[in-house]
């Protein structure tokens, strides 16, 4: 990546303000990660939980919460016959779109650290797991990848930063108020 504009000059402005740290505050522990990739793989129950992430009760019980909090995962609830009403965990939209992210982990993982630089199982274009597979599938390998939105592939060096716009709207009110601001002569 590559700065532009007012951003070249690193030591004229901080990025405290930066989506990926915000997100990292968010969902930036080992735990949480893992939970949101068992919510993807279509875990919805606490026990589920626990057992597929290896974790204790009370660890898996204060994410769900914080991830519940966050919107990424809705608490819904079930009855059982004869037991009493529990909760399941369900994906929202907020926590499905979380799955590039794990997509994303899991193929730098598989590249970068197992061994032969391959995971044990791949990912395919396959059915959404509820239609019945009546949507259209091809069964081709998925990747993360970046793309611009005229749909071209972006490696990390060609992306250019640059500071948004202020939107037109905005800078003509701040012109305008400005010119109707009493004189302090």
């Amino acid at each position: 990546m590559h700065l532009v504009g007012a951003l070249a000059d690193r030591s004229r402005w901080s990025a405290l303000r930066c989506p990926a740290a915000a997100t990292l505050d968010v969902v930036g522990s080992r735990s949480t990660v893992l939970i949101m990739r068992e919510a993807l793989y279509g875990t919805t129950r606490f026990d589920d939980f626990a057992q597929r992430v290896g974790l204790t009760d009370g660890v898996v019980s204060g994410r769900l919460r914080e991830l519940t909090d966050l919107g990424l995962l809705a608490r819904v609830p079930y009855q059982e016959p004869g037991r009493r009403t529990r909760f399941e965990y369900r994906l929202t939209e907020r926590g499905a779109d979380f799955g590039t992210v794990v997509l994303a982990l899991f193929e730098w993982g598989a590249k970068h650290l197992a061994p032969g630089g391959r995971a044990p199982f791949d990912l395919e274009h396959g059915g959404d797991g509820e239609s019945g597979g009546d949507d259209e599938t091809c069964g081709a390998a998925v990747h993360a990848k970046v793309v611009c939105e005229a749909g071209h592939e972006v490696a990390p060096h060609a992306i250019t930063v640059r500071r948004r716009a202020q939107p037109v709207a905005s800078s003509r009110r701040s012109a305008s108020s400005r010119a109707t601001r009493p004189s302090s002569r």
